[in-house]
């Protein structure tokens, strides 16, 4: 797949119109939809004609790292980088768990976890292996009955979310910073690594959440190769780029 990649040595030369994909790192506390929005403006400053765009997987507020956008014409293929597999790192915090399954919502139970030990969570981490039945968080995007299942939380309203199945194709995990458990999952579409965090807490017998979220890899595309975001949006705002 030769897709048209934007870089600094092509970005004057790039019709965004007819297609550009873009590799962004994703900040801290921005939504992917700001990311979007942001970049959208900053291109049609540039170009003076409002760029259809897109990105190709939700990252959570929370999450950092890799997300891909189309333009143009590339947007027609954004199902193709949702398909790929994904590689994530970061931080589960075991003893504890949140309606989010993750720091956006307060901690609402809490668990012992003097019982856990290095053998027991290499078992678990074994047990993650392969194909999985999880269930998404309630606070996700995922539909129910036509509307957003996190709009339904944040009311308060009850809700049954049907378990996905994912594979997962490797987990390493190191316990180093106990209770502090630090991984990298490479995982199919469609695995919440927030699921994967509050199921490792159950199968220890405990409670768990996720702390920490990057993205590290997109099918063959890495976060390595990606623009940081502030430094992006201020060079397509440079318009005198004849």
């Amino acid at each position: 797949m030769n897709y048209p990649i934007l870089t600094l040595e092509n970005l004057n030369q790039i019709d965004f119109h007819e297609g550009a994909v873009i590799l962004v790192d994703k900040p801290y506390e921005r939504t992917s939809f700001f990311v979007v929005d942001k970049l959208r403006r900053a291109i049609q400053t540039r170009t003076h004609i409002k760029p259809k765009i897109g990105h190709a997987g939700t990252l959570d507020p929370l999450a950092t790292g890799l997300l891909i956008l189309c333009t143009g014409k590339m947007t027609k293929k954004i199902s193709d980088f949702q398909d790929f597999e994904k590689t994530y790192s970061g931080t589960f915090t075991l003893g504890a768990t949140t309606p989010s399954f993750d720091r956006e919502t307060p901690i609402n139970q809490e668990f012992n976890i003097d019982l856990i030990d290095q053998s027991l969570i290499e078992s678990i981490r074994l047990s993650f292996l392969g194909p999985q039945e999880l269930i998404p968080p309630t606070h996700s995007a995922v539909k129910v009955d036509g509307r957003r299942a996190y709009k339904l939380a944040r009311k308060g309203e009850q809700m049954e979310l049907k378990p996905r199945n994912i594979i997962i194709h490797s987990i390493d995990i190191n316990a180093d910073l106990f209770p502090i458990i630090q991984f990298k999952v490479q995982c199919s579409k469609g695995t919440y690594i927030r699921s994967i965090a509050h199921e490792f807490g159950k199968r220890l017998g405990s409670g768990a959440y996720l702390s920490s979220l990057s993205r590290d890899q997109i099918g063959p595309y890495s976060l390595s190769k990606a623009w940081h975001f502030d430094g992006l949006k201020e060079l397509l705002y440079q318009t005198d780029h004849e």
